[in-house]
């Protein structure tokens, strides 16, 4: 399937903004990981430092830098601001939250973008017991993080079937900004702000 196009309402646009504080929690759509780096491409462009957490294993540079090249900078630019650390299992992405902290010792971002937030957690091949005790700690050590940063969750938990599904609702509950993406039948996307940060608006006024 070929990248969304953008559904554009009559009085309001995408604007791409990361939170501002606390936990913003992106979702709805298979595409939401591929989303995620028109998000960072803006972030990047006012100048910001990422920490980006890869659960989902679809982090593209070729696709930032094309987004580098939109805005008329030089693809090396945006990968100076980017830290990227990649998890492949649960507990891989349990340890990346946990050794955040540390991170940002030697890479002092001013946001981070989480991807695959609760999915990897989804894993049959994990039992059910170390799968909630990984989630919670993880969990745990994502809202510490949020403490010191704005964290941006990009998920897609309803392309999977498992009660563990629960686990998103957690983190809905953490959240300060809520929204949630859809692909209608034209292709274009569709925008549901379900709950805003104040001071952080991902629909403007165009």
């Amino acid at each position: 399937m070929s990248s969304p196009a953008l559904q554009t309402a009559p009085s309001f646009r995408i604007t791409w903004m990361l939170p501002t504080y606390g936990i913003g929690l992106f979702y709805g759509c298979p595409q939401i990981q591929r989303l995620s780096h028109y998000f960072l491409s803006r972030a990047i462009a006012e100048c910001k430092r990422i920490l980006y957490l890869d659960g989902a294993n679809g982090f593209d540079p070729l696709l930032l830098a094309r987004l580098a090249r939109r805005r008329k900078r030089p693809p090396s630019e945006f990968n100076r601001q980017i830290r990227m650390a990649r998890a492949f299992t649960c507990f891989q992405l349990t340890e990346l939250l946990v050794r955040a902290p540390r991170l940002l010792q030697s890479f002092p971002a001013d946001a981070a973008i989480l991807t695959a937030m609760p999915e990897l957690y989804f894993d049959e091949d994990v039992r059910e017991p170390d799968a909630i005790s990984s989630f919670n700690q993880g969990l745990r050590a994502l809202q510490e993080l949020a403490g010191r940063l704005p964290v941006a969750v990009f998920s897609d938990p309803f392309s999977f079937t498992t009660p563990r599904r629960k686990f998103f609702e957690r983190i809905t509950a953490c959240a300060t900004q809520v929204c949630k993406f859809a692909v209608r039948e034209d292709n274009t996307l569709a925008v549901n702000d379900e709950r805003s940060a104040p001071r952080t608006p991902l629909l403007e006024e165009s």
